[in-house]
């Protein structure tokens, strides 16, 4: 096929036409691909997907010398991506914050790609800045309603909003702020204070995943305001909320600035009756939120607000074709500096559409679903007699242990639990996560499964087979480990 007849645009004219012929295309691309792949997840592992990548095309690759065409290519291209991608609607594939995203966000998703607003420059983006900026005002009242100077930018995620919270922190004090945290915090916040040229975070300690106020004031006493501190609003591991309104007055008697890192957690903001085990995050400086969790928005959705909008200035840089001085003082709005990021996408469009199209109560309703789910799937495993419960949910993750491996030694144990989650990974049966806790003998880590529930259209009864499968695999891994074992011979 010639390339013009294979390059048409997706804007300008005929644009919207085109794409419009395309679509069904990559569409039917999808729904074979999942109809092949038959589970949450491909079976076989990492080399059945990539001898499946390299038989594509009859094995000519995708980067051949001659196209194949449009249509021959995004069906084909889709349908191996479909058959070889774990399904996040699919109950089984609960490992990790990896929301199936709504259909509304990714259709405004396609018309933000077709349109392709870049948001380093108003005259690239002229209604996507605004719109961008009316949304980050709304997440910057959601997060502090009594401020009258709040402000929020987009990012990429949690990994660069807890970059940017420490970025601000470094900046406003004007010295070399020491982060401290939790044992639960994201890994993102050692990874930060590495590239900001910190030093490496002090780390206090955890009872049930939640950071010890006690144990934080011991440290800031050494510290006070040299300190900026880094709570967690739903860990990775087990979904816990540190004690934010304690933190929050033990930085403000040290003078130390608060972050909280509530990427998992933060949108309980949007429910009523959820919102409650969120209090104190309108007392952090800045706070981390992301949309690609609950907000069901394709990757990547992240949001960082400050209490007080002038920090973000921090982030202010100048670059003369982009936010010339004369062009800002002439009222051209200056996108660079609300970024650390040059090129971006205006991935604010995708999730203003989906809240102006559910509201915040929409969205808030979606995350009571899912907590609810994870306390219907926690009573389940409780009565279970294959598994054990690490306890109850705080927002949406249930995390549990199957029994037998409790019966073995702790290094058997553990070597049990992560057989079962690779076998049903391996299997095409399920993906589930895994996490260490301190559960073990004095303390020491103990390894444990997890279910992340982020599925607002699911509820417990959908997750039992899950379990009874979990349950039958560890069964099925004992009996292997004892038939195998010189002493059981």
């Amino acid at each position: 096929m010639g390339v013009e007849a294979a390059a048409g645009l997706s804007g300008g004219r005929g644009g919207a036409e085109r794409l419009g012929e395309l679509i069904p295309v990559a569409l039917r691309g999808l729904a074979n691909g999942i109809a092949e792949r038959g589970g949450p997840v491909p079976a076989g592992g990492p080399a059945a997907v990539a001898a499946a990548l390299a038989a594509a095309g009859g094995g000519t690759g995708v980067l051949p010398r001659t196209g194949v065409g449009e249509e021959h290519a995004l069906e084909e291209l889709s349908a191996l991506l479909a058959a070889g991608s774990a399904d996040p609607a699919d109950p089984a594939c609960a490992a990790h914050l990896h929301c199936p995203p709504l259909a509304v966000s990714v259709a405004a998703d396609v018309v933000a790609s077709a349109l392709n607003p870049s948001m380093d420059s108003w005259d690239q983006a002229p209604v996507a800045s605004e719109l961008e900026r009316e949304f980050t005002t709304g997440i910057a009242r959601l997060c502090y309603p009594a401020a009258a100077g709040a402000d929020a930018v987009v990012t990429s995620g949690g990994t660069e909003s807890n970059l940017l919270g420490l970025l601000l922190a470094r900046e406003a004090s004007g010295i070399a702020v020491r982060p401290v945290c939790g044992a639960n915090s994201h890994h993102s916040v050692a990874r930060a204070a590495w590239l900001l040229g910190l030093p490496a975070p002090v780390v206090v300690a955890c009872e049930d995943d939640r950071m010890v106020p006690s144990a934080l004031a011991e440290a800031l006493a050494k510290l006070g305001a040299a300190a900026v501190v880094v709570a967690t609003a739903g860990t990775t591991n087990t979904g816990r909320i540190d004690p934010l309104p304690e933190i929050a007055e033990i930085c403000h008697r040290a003078g130390a600035r608060l972050h909280v890192d509530a990427a998992y957690g933060g949108m309980a903001l949007c429910s009523e009756t959820l919102r409650p085990r969120v209090a104190g995050l309108e007392l952090a400086d800045s706070v981390a939120l992301d949309m690609h969790k609950f907000g069901w928005q394709p990757v990547a959705a992240g949001l960082l607000a400050a209490r007080d909008g002038a920090d973000l200035a921090a982030l202010t840089v100048r670059a003369e074709y982009l936010n010339a001085d004369d062009d800002t003082e002439a009222g051209l709005p200056d996108l660079l500096g609300r970024s650390i990021r040059t090129s971006r996408r205006p991935d604010a469009f995708r999730m203003a559409v989906t809240v102006r199209a559910l509201g915040t109560e929409g969205i808030g309703a979606l995350v009571e679903r899912c907590c609810a789910t994870a306390n219907g799937v926690h009573t389940l495993v409780a009565a279970h007699p294959g598994l054990r419960s690490w306890g109850a949910p705080e927002l949406s993750t249930v995390v549990f242990r199957p029994r037998v491996a409790d019966e073995l030694g702790e290094s058997s144990g553990d070597e049990l639990v992560a057989r079962v989650r690779r076998s049903l990974l391996e299997s095409g049966t399920a993906v589930i996560g895994r996490g260490l806790l301190p559960t073990g003998p004095d303390g020491a880590p103990q390894l444990w499964l997890k279910l992340t529930l982020l599925h607002p259209h699911t509820g417990p009864e959908d997750y039992r087979p899950l379990l009874d499968r979990v349950a039958a695999t560890a069964a099925a891994e004992c009996a292997t480990v004892a038939r195998q074992s010189p002493v059981a011979s």
